[in-house]
């Protein structure tokens, strides 16, 4: 299981979250859990993945699971700087296709 940190700053309808480590199927539920504990009002979510070194399917899901609920909601979810490694998962799973990502 990887290590892994998470902060996050609510403004407004927008919620920032900067996970740094590893997003893994040791503690996925945890990231899931950090950035759903309070969504009450909330349109949109940014995530910083500067700082993430990783992320596994399982974390992948969650990702999935963000995006369709936003949409549901007239919402976005936007990865922002993600690592060279993360990146390349997005690239060959299509998600750079489907969710907003800025460099």
């Amino acid at each position: 299981m990887g290590k892994l940190t998470v902060t996050s700053n609510r403004e407004n309808d927008t919620l920032t979250v900067t996970p740094v480590g590893r997003i893994d199927t040791g503690n996925y539920t945890e990231f899931e859990r950090h950035v759903k504990a309070d969504l009450n009002g909330v349109k949109n979510i940014i995530l910083e993945f500067e700082h993430l070194d990783y992320i596994s399917s399982s974390g992948l899901r969650v990702l999935i699971s963000l995006h369709k609920m936003l949409l549901a909601e007239d919402g976005k979810l936007i990865i922002r700087k993600p690592t060279n490694m993360v990146r390349e998962v997005f690239d060959v799973t299509g998600f750079t296709e489907m969710i907003n990502i800025e460099n």
